[in-house]
């Protein structure tokens, strides 16, 4: 089921997004320069990209790849992220992901910007890391 969220337009969102996260960055996750870094914003991604592997696998799986990654804006301390998710390919034991990043600017003239998109797939693995077939 897809959340309508009001500040961003529908048509900027993808068909069947969900809102899986939303975090604000603090100074501890920026260089000198006030610029967050990349390999923070990466690690949010992951986070917001396995919700819905997760639920489907209906329990433990692991990023077995991150297909693609393009960060399209700095972000800065402050923004508050917004991080949207759609299932884009269900295999026999893995979930592909597609997950955009937006965010929230400037409080005094709300400007909300795509910054991060990226592809990523999960594999549903058991207790012994191995890779299972997803439930029915």
């Amino acid at each position: 089921m897809t959340q309508a969220d009001p500040l961003m337009a529908p048509a900027a969102l993808p068909s069947g997004a969900q809102l899986v996260l939303r975090v604000m960055p603090m100074p501890a996750d920026a260089n000198a320069n006030g610029d967050v870094f990349g390999g923070w914003i990466m690690a949010q991604v992951d986070l917001a990209g396995a919700v819905l592997p997760a639920r489907i696998a209906k329990g433990r799986i692991a990023t077995v790849a991150v297909n693609e990654f393009v960060f399209k804006q700095p972000v800065s301390i402050g923004d508050l992220l917004s991080f949207y998710a759609h299932v884009t390919r269900v295999g026999r034991t893995s979930v592909s992901v597609h997950v955009e990043v937006y965010a929230e600017r400037n409080p005094a003239n709300l400007q909300v910007v795509k910054v991060t998109e990226a592809n990523l797939t999960y594999v549903a693995i058991d207790a012994q890391g191995q890779p299972r077939p997803l439930p029915a």
